[in-house]
């Protein structure tokens, strides 16, 4: 198990490092110029081209690129934001908490709503309930989370007034944006946990199971959908990984002082090291949760943690 954690974790660097290299290069075919950007429109052009050199832009690409990389190996140095002339790392990791806090709420929030109507959708397969349940997973995985923020801004924060419209000052700033996101993952896991619990009802030995006598709730639960848990392990987790990294518009509606308004700031200002840094950090948090799903296989399935024992 330690050695195949070691070479996941060995394999991390070679996807951040594709992943690094990807956008600093669509950063630097993006039209603009950052010390422009810094000094203004009405600067000399001597004065833009003097903070360039200061900056290290007027470099080739591949000095610039490498010189990254060798700074966030070996320092572990992002540099400094060209707005705020502060540490990228300390942005980053003052932003990391309220991000993950977010992913967190809503990722159990879509578990709690998608999980259990998808077992009771699969075990009532054609009936009444299953029919509305699906179309209410289409419905819902459809809706886009932007839209439905503006909708629950509008409602909640500027009509009825009973919520904030943003910020996280207090713990109800959480709730708006957590249920954008949690809804329209929560028709996502009800499918894929309806699939995945009919695939299984329908094996032999559930039907053994169920001729022996079983009841019907150690059936559904204790074989049932202990044997469905891979799937939805997956969309769990991978849900859990793309909020993290996938909740950028849906923090810039509700101005949520996380990593995804970090990577909005650095993209419209054009702040090559708060864009990098913030996009690496991405990679990282991804590339762990999907870490820790694998691992989460081996206690759901004997199988596989016999084969990561081998």
């Amino acid at each position: 198990m330690i050695r195949y954690v070691l070479k996941r974790v060995l394999l991390m660097i070679p996807i951040m490092i594709g992943v690094s290299f990807i956008v600093f290069t669509i950063l630097n075919i993006v039209p603009g110029d950052p010390a422009r950007a810094m000094l203004g429109e009405g600067a000399l052009q001597e004065d833009v081209d003097a903070l360039n050199h200061e900056l290290g832009l007027d470099q080739p690409f591949f000095v610039r690129y490498f010189s990254f990389l060798k700074n966030v190996f070996t320092k572990f140095d992002f540099g400094n934001s060209y707005k705020t002339g502060q540490p990228v790392l300390n942005d980053v990791m003052a932003r990391i908490p309220v991000s993950a806090t977010l992913a967190i709420l809503a990722t159990i929030s879509s578990a709690l709503i998608g999980i259990p109507l998808g077992i009771l959708s699969a075990v009532k397969q054609y009936s009444m309930f299953d029919t509305i349940s699906r179309m209410v997973s289409i419905f819902l995985a459809s809706v886009p989370a932007f839209w439905l923020g503006m909708l629950l801004i509008f409602t909640f924060a500027l009509n009825l007034k009973i919520l904030p419209s943003s910020g996280v000052a207090t713990w109800r700033g959480y709730i708006l944006p957590t249920v954008a996101l949690s809804i329209t993952s929560a028709g996502s896991q009800l499918r894929f946990t309806r699939s995945a619990m009919l695939e299984t009802i329908r094996q032999e030995y559930i039907k053994t199971a169920r001729a022996k006598g079983a009841p019907e709730k150690n059936v559904v639960f204790g074989h049932a959908l202990k044997n469905a848990a891979l799937p939805i392990i997956t969309v769990v987790g991978t849900n859990f990984g793309g909020l993290l990294g996938g909740a950028v518009i849906t923090e810039s509606i509700f101005s949520l002082p996380g990593l995804g308004t970090l990577l909005v700031q650095g993209i419209r200002q054009k702040d090559i090291p708060c864009t990098m840094g913030a996009t690496v950090f991405y990679a990282f948090l991804f590339c762990t949760c999907m870490l820790l799903v694998d691992l989460l296989y081996a206690f759901a399935d004997p199988r596989i943690k016999a084969k990561y024992a081998k």
